[in-house]
């Protein structure tokens, strides 16, 4: 679904992602996970065709990510990013329904699956009672699944998130993390996210990719790759993986 190969990118003259590796299969929920700065949301860019790199390619679903329209592209792929201010206060039906955009001819308002791809988004999310309400009296947790619904709306094959549970407490990480794992293993939905707590990662994805310095320092089953050794090194803690049901990783220090 996603290729990435060699791919270089820099900011000002400074390279920032130094010859990344990384694939993702149909239907993997894989984690992406590093220190501040290794260059995760920059790959994130070149991967949506935001951002231009320096050297290497890109493809989804085996065509070069400069041979997509951007409609086009957005009806295979979704994203939730870091910052999802809408601008105005909208109500989260409106949107929820702005995810339909792709699907919308030239002279269009709207498409004639939206109004059911919005429903269904809703109902995924467990947002249906809250369609009409302002997205500014939302909590945390709701604004952010409202966001994920508008990703939903949009019946991509591939959604990417940029630290998706940034700023929530425990449990709503759970709940956004348990909604997007379902809606991968119920619809196949491939996925891509940036994340930021260990503990998540090994509790909901399959497969993660550590990032080092701008390259892919190891990638493959969660099981595989997360170890004290790797962990240690990529993230300079001390720490110790407790292996069981759930991993847990218990920092040290």
């Amino acid at each position: 679904m996603i290729e990435v190969e060699d791919l270089r990118c820099a900011y000002n003259g400074s390279d920032v992602l130094k010859g990344v590796d990384l694939e993702v299969e149909e239907g993997t929920f894989m984690g992406l996970l590093g220190p501040n700065g290794c260059g995760k949301t920059t790959l994130l860019r070149c991967i949506t065709g935001s951002l231009r790199p320096r050297r290497g390619s890109v493809r989804i679903m085996g065509r070069e990510i400069s041979g997509w329209g951007r409609k086009e592209l957005s009806r295979k792929l979704s994203i939730v990013p870091q910052d999802t201010s809408p601008g105005f206060d909208f109500s989260v039906e409106e949107v929820v329904a702005m995810g339909r955009y792709p699907h919308m001819g030239r002279f269009q308002l709207t498409d004639p699956d939206g109004g059911a791809s919005v429903n269904r988004a809703l109902q995924w999310t467990g947002l249906s009672e809250l369609r009409s309400k302002k997205i500014s009296m939302l909590s945390g947790g709701e604004r952010q699944r409202a966001f994920i619904a508008r990703a939903f709306a949009q019946d991509a094959d591939i959604l990417l998130m940029d630290e998706p549970t940034k700023n929530l407490d425990i449990r709503h990480s759970m709940d956004i993390m348990s909604l997007v794992r379902k809606k991968n293993g119920k619809e196949g939905l491939t996925i891509l996210a940036v994340l930021h707590d260990l503990d998540l990662s090994v509790r909901f994805c399959d497969k993660v990719a550590l990032m080092k310095d701008g390259k892919v320092y190891d990638i493959g089953p969660v099981r595989k790759v997360i170890n004290e050794d790797s962990v240690g090194d990529v993230f300079d803690i001390d720490v110790k993986v407790h292996r069981g049901k759930h991993m847990h990783i218990e920092v040290l220090g």
